[in-house]
């Protein structure tokens, strides 16, 4: 299988050139591109096709989470992972509502942000621990706050919750105790109850204020 191509927007020189670096003495990924800003990206990732994305919030300019927008629309298979300083609730939730993935901080350092494209790559959500309890906590209060959890069962309830926080499948079922297609029953009964077709989008909507 050869390396995933990964994309890189980040307007620090010496953060850029690093991940940069990071990426391509990897064993899974190979650097197809890095730029500085969003309008560069939005110019030049389309003609790449990369299989994900790093992701600055704070670019001069649009921001990240506008770049990612715009890319989500136009590749609704490509996958973002925001690379990111900022931990308040609004950007988290609107880089989520734009299409990211995954909300990692800088701070985590080269080995947690390869660990947080293999498990996005693989179907994961993955988060900051910081950032993990930001979600759960906003969660648990549109859980309380929104009526239409209520077509949900408990159960179902459960299985959204660890969704929410970036655990896949087989990690549900083991947090829940019940098996894996139990879950995938449970994400299909999700899904058709809230009208979605995806996890992200059965997320977002219970992580709106």
């Amino acid at each position: 299988m050869g390396k995933k191509i990964i994309c890189i927007v980040e307007d620090k020189e010496d953060l850029r050139e690093g991940m940069g670096l990071m990426i391509d003495t990897s064993n899974n990924y190979s650097l197809a591109g890095s730029f500085a800003n969003a309008e560069e990206a939005l110019q030049k990732i389309p003609a790449i096709g990369p299989d994900a994305v790093l992701m600055d919030i704070n670019l001069p300019g649009h921001s990240g989470i506008t770049c990612v927008n715009a890319l989500k629309n136009m590749f609704p298979s490509m996958l973002f992972l925001m690379c990111t300083a900022y931990e308040d609730n609004e950007k988290i939730f609107d880089s989520l509502k734009a299409g990211a993935s995954g909300y990692i901080l800088k701070t985590e350092g080269p080995k947690k942000i390869l660990d947080a494209l293999d498990e996005m790559l693989a179907g994961g959500s993955p988060m900051s621990s910081s950032i993990a309890r930001k979600v759960v906590a906003s969660f648990t209060q549109s859980v309380n706050e929104n009526p239409a959890i209520e077509v949900l069962s408990d159960r179902e309830k459960e299985v959204l919750e660890n969704l929410a926080k970036g655990l896949i499948g087989k990690e549900v079922a083991d947090a829940l105790n019940i098996s894996s297609g139990t879950v995938r029953k449970h994400v299909q009964n999700i899904y058709k109850k809230l009208h979605v077709n995806t996890r992200v989008e059965a997320v977002n909507l219970y992580l709106k204020r």
